[in-house]
């Protein structure tokens, strides 16, 4: 691959740097012009990664399914409390630039710590004195006396902890006892909402990673149920064979570990689900109708919707919430092939978790709209809601490419997209140390700036936790970098060897707090991290770079503008977006909250929500502050 580099007489010189893999035959230019931008860049560098192969087994309708994943990823009616969406922790350039009750303390460390070292407790306002969590005496020395080490993780705040009682069909709000929280998300016996433990990674550009999250374990073969993908050998989905037969299928979709994410959020007692809640469950909430009004759950019923949305403006009601399109099951009919969703058969679970096909009994006035259905039974719209939303939501997030920063314009030609300055931190940002660089390329890799990306690891299966993708250095899972210790959060790694993903950069400048563990606010802090040779774990470190304050300035500037899409900073299609009502914690600090009245087992904290107003197509005239602005 050829990079271009600034020189110090203002001109624009090439670079020999590590050779991109041949493409696969199943890979794609991506079109230069995006969904809603009247100005197009030149043809970008990047390169699409393909639709899934036997996808027209399943899907008759790319627009509807665009519509339903859309729909899905930012509606607030997925969650269990009626409240929080995939996009409550992805609104803000894919990411999350909330800063209070953001803190979650060691929980996936070896020896499980529940206490709150920064901060003191839940519901805590961060602060910029806060970061970074690993304080140095000096910044740019790892030896230095270290002046603060917690274990805490900055990520994004999710749920309260409770069960599920059972979802009501045509409800937002499923039935759930609070409990008490067991991992400390409470404030004097009040539960708050819990927090994940690692921090939150942007979803845009998400397509071209492998495998997703920090540790890889969404799988690139969705089998239609779970993240495992091919690992997972009881995920079945049914199909229905005759009008009256249904049979358990084993699907197999490649290219699709986005599918596979979606699966996990869905049930995630952190994230949007009451504890023991299954898919189609999920399901039955959305796709039945409820009691004889026929009342179900219309697409984005809490929320507006702006008429010029590039996906979703046709169906806008504005100005009343949700779409003109009154179920799911209207977008999931038009979307998939009626095999996957029409059968008069229902699906009966038994205590053990075990399901048994029966026939339609015509006395107990079932219809195909799931009507009356006891909650152990399903309709086969509602059993296989998990292959319809990971592949819809993928649909949609597969829209979610920034390919026009100002680098993309400058590697297409236009040697006055990058300021000198930003030019400078290009050049550092690829060399070696040996000519002055950070070597930031080598694990951030141009054009994906992630060695992770389904391109470069092209021809390498995945399958489960051992598989060679994730141990092997050179695809983008790197070990031991010296964030935090393996003890802390071992990643795909084990106890003495922590393996975590090399993150894709683009829009960084957006998307603090950085790394894993979510202990660094600024990019400088991140620079100055690599430059004193990492070692914040307390292990041996790399040498350092030695970068002078001026190339350190000039990386960060080039991380900070030069790969920041437009689109993206103003929220302009395809990053446009439905409204949102997003949990900013909850009124009082880590000291006191106030119950919300909740009278179902144990007291939840009263919610203090943050409205995030429905952008069409040409997006915002001003951005939106970043994390701790």
């Amino acid at each position: 691959m050829i990079v271009s580099l600034a020189i110090a007489g203002g001109g624009i010189v090439s670079a020999q740097v590590t050779p991109n893999p041949a493409p696969l035959n199943n890979i794609t230019s991506l079109p230069a012009a995006t969904t809603g931008d009247p100005n197009p860049a030149n043809p970008s560098l990047l390169t699409a990664v393909a639709q899934p192969n036997n996808l027209a087994d399943f899907v008759q309708n790319q627009t509807a399914l665009l519509k339903l994943g859309k729909s899905l990823f930012w509606d607030m009616q997925l969650g269990s409390d009626g409240i929080q969406s995939c996009a409550t922790c992805h609104f803000h350039a894919g990411a999350d630039n909330r800063s209070k009750n953001q803190i979650s303390p060691g929980l996936l460390a070896l020896s499980k710590d529940i206490t709150f070292q920064v901060g003191g407790g839940a519901n805590y306002q961060l602060t910029a004195a806060d970061f970074p969590f690993h304080k140095l005496a000096d910044p740019n020395d790892r030896t230095s006396t270290v002046i603060s080490d917690p274990n805490d993780v900055a990520s994004s705040q999710g749920v309260f902890n409770s069960v599920l009682n059972n979802t009501v069909s045509g409800q937002a709000e499923d039935s759930t006892t609070s409990e008490p929280d067991p991992d400390g998300f409470q404030v004097n016996g009040i539960n708050v909402r819990r927090v994940e433990p690692r921090n939150t990674p942007t979803v845009i550009n998400a397509i071209f990673n492998k495998l997703q999250f920090w540790d890889g374990r969404a799988k690139e073969t969705f089998n239609g149920v779970s993240i495992k993908g091919a690992a997972d050998f009881n995920a079945k989905v049914y199909k229905a064979t005759k009008a009256n037969q249904l049979t358990a299928v084993s699907v197999s979709l490649n290219n699709s570990s986005l599918a596979s994410l979606v699966t996990g959020p869905l049930l995630s007692p952190f994230e949007t689900s009451a504890g023991g809640r299954t898919l189609p469950e999920v399901g039955a909430k959305f796709l039945r109708k409820k009691g004889q009004k026929l009342k179900s759950l219309r697409p984005l019923g809490k929320q507006l919707v702006d008429r010029q949305d590039s996906v979703l403006g046709s169906n806008s009601r504005y100005r009343k919430p949700g779409l003109d399109i009154a179920s799911y099951d209207q977008l999931i009919r038009q979307a998939f092939k009626k095999e996957w969703w029409k059968s008069k058969s229902i699906i009966q679970v038994d205590s053990n978790g075990t399901p048994t096909v029966l026939a339609k009994n015509d006395d107990n006035n079932e219809s195909e709209e799931g009507l009356t259905l006891p909650t152990n039974q399903f309709s086969l719209r509602d059993w296989n809601f998990s292959l319809f939303s990971g592949l819809a939501m993928q649909k949609y997030l597969s829209t979610l490419v920034s390919d026009q920063t100002p680098f993309d314009k400058f590697q297409a030609g236009n040697t006055n997209a990058l300021t000198d300055q930003q030019k400078s931190g290009l050049t550092v940002f690829v060399n070696n140390p040996a000519n002055g660089g950070g070597n930031c390329n080598a694990c951030h890799s141009i054009p994906e700036f992630t060695t992770a990306s389904v391109r470069r690891t092209a021809g390498v299966a995945s399958t489960d936790s051992t598989d060679p993708l994730i141990s092997n250095p050179t695809n983008g899972f790197f070990p031991n970098y010296g964030v935090r210790p393996a003890s802390d959060d071992p990643g795909a790694g084990n106890t003495t060897r922590s393996l975590f993903k090399a993150p894709a950069l683009r829009n960084i400048g957006l998307t603090a707090p950085y790394m894993h563990n979510g202990g660094k606010a600024t990019l400088e802090q991140v620079v100055d991290f690599y430059n004193r040779g990492r070692g914040d774990d307390g292990g041996p470190g790399v040498a350092p770079l030695n970068l002078t304050d001026a190339k350190k300035a000039d990386l960060v500037a080039f991380l900070r503008n030069g790969l920041t899409d437009q689109r993206v900073l103003l929220e302009k299609a395809p990053f446009d977006h439905p409204q949102l009502f997003i949990p900013n914690g909850h009124p009082g600090n880590q000291s006191s909250v106030t119950a919300s009245g909740n009278t179902n087992g144990t007291p939840t904290a009263t919610d203090q929500l943050v409205e995030i107003p429905a952008v069409g197509h040409n997006g915002v005239t001003t951005p939106k502050p970043n994390f701790l602005e």
